[in-house]
């Protein structure tokens, strides 16, 4: 084996090249193994294990975005009695749902958790506890622990591995399925797994560049004399450097020559341009695969503005939204009786993602309550309960056209 072929990751007659767990390694962008790599497809058997897909910047970035959205809005079991829609704050379900799942998580931990497991395995399970008719408990369970059957039967069963090793067999109305994007209606697919080449050339870009910094020369430029400097003076010239221009607090100055001496700092190249781009790119693949917009990732930085308003309803509405349905059904297939649920039914509150600046609220509602001689939608006590207020005595009711209120805060 030549010295150039071990610097581009050659390997001799006769030996085993050694294999990285999660793919290929490759020096650069310019290793040849790469180029064939991305020519041939070699890729397409790649594996990238969810461990190693989260130590990636963006992955991390889209499984945290989405998850803590989800698992900062509350999820409410709703009644419909009467011609309207109230909070069924009786029911032993609506605390589970709103407060605390089980003994030692919050419904923020227990959403986040179940969340992140449905975008990185593509499903995620909880076990139903219950006491009699009454649901006392949801145990999440590692997805790893868990296998999916439907029977002779068309029944669904869930095959859960104990922490003991022992098997536990659960019915559906047992288990509280989120399921990703299904082939087979029975589990969803893994969105690491289904971007598995993208992730892993992230992950090699990563690494190409970090081998860059370390083994790299980052020389900034060169000074250059017209006579010849000897060993005393080259060490007098780089010490004078070191204490005058080193360190961040020192960048941008200008160096003085003498004895028309000339400084020239070398340019970027193109093969760092392209490192740049690379990576660029494939944080924006990854955030396609997650449905995450580009200036929520801090790769995008046009948008903030005026714009970042309507950007955030496109979030909420085409990222979030189908998860919102996701949730509320799953929750209405397993938790909720036949019987029941033409009057109970779960409901995301988005109202906290949805709202504006202060301004914008302040005109909705004074158009709400009837403002401008417009019909009135909203009771004053309703706008006081959406911006966190508790009722009044004279909040209730709508406000005719032409009539003044003054309530008192």
């Amino acid at each position: 084996m030549g010295l150039f072929d071990f610097f581009r990751g050659g390997r001799a007659q006769g030996g085993q090249r050694p294999q990285a767990s999660g793919g290929q390694l490759f020096t650069g962008l310019d290793d040849p193994s790469l180029l064939e790599f991305l020519r041939t497809g070699a890729l397409a058997g790649t594996t990238v294990s969810v461990d190693e897909a989260l130590r990636n910047s963006a992955v991390f970035r889209c499984v945290d975005l989405v998850s803590s959205s989800i698992g900062m809005l509350p999820v409410f079991l709703m009644r419909r009695e009467a011609g309207s829609v109230v909070k069924n704050e009786a029911h032993p379900l609506f605390d589970l749902l709103a407060y605390q799942p089980n003994s030692w998580q919050t419904a923020f931990e227990f959403k986040q958790l179940m969340q992140t497991w449905v975008l990185v395995h593509g499903n995620a399970y909880a076990i139903i506890v219950r006491t009699g008719a009454k649901i006392t408990q949801f145990i999440p369970v590692d997805p790893c622990r868990v296998m999916v059957r439907q029977m002779p039967d068309l029944t669904v069963r869930y095959e859960i591995t104990r922490a003991d090793g022992s098997l536990g067999y659960y019915a559906a109305r047992d288990v509280l399925h989120l399921r990703g994007l299904s082939l087979n209606g029975l589990t969803g697919l893994s969105r690491v797994q289904k971007a598995a080449e993208t992730i892993s050339l992230a992950l090699q870009s990563g690494r190409a560049a970090e081998r860059i910094f370390r083994n790299g020369m980052m020389v900034g430029g060169n000074l250059k004399h017209p006579g010849k400097l000897g060993p005393e003076g080259k060490q007098f010239l780089r010490d004078s450097l070191n204490e005058i221009h080193a360190g961040p607090e020192n960048a941008g100055k200008w160096i003085i020559t003498e004895e028309g001496m000339e400084a020239k700092p070398f340019a970027s190249t193109a093969k760092d341009g392209q490192l740049i781009e690379t990576r660029a790119s494939l944080v924006e693949e990854i955030a396609r695969v997650f449905g995450v917009p580009r200036p929520l990732m801090g790769v995008d930085d046009t948008s903030w503005g005026s714009g970042i308003e309507q950007l955030s309803i496109l979030f909420v509405r085409y990222g979030l939204a189908p998860w919102f349905q996701a949730w509320e059904q799953a929750i209405t297939r397993s938790c909720i009786p036949l019987a029941d649920r033409g009057t109970l039914f779960p409901d995301f509150d988005e109202t906290e993602l949805l709202r504006g600046t202060l301004k914008d609220q302040a005109e909705f509602f004074a158009k709400a309550l009837g403002a401008g001689g417009q019909r009135p939608w909203m009771e004053v006590n309703e706008v006081r309960e959406s911006v966190g207020l508790g009722a009044h005595p004279d909040g209730g009711g709508l406000i005719s056209a032409g009539e003044t209120r003054n309530v008192a805060p």
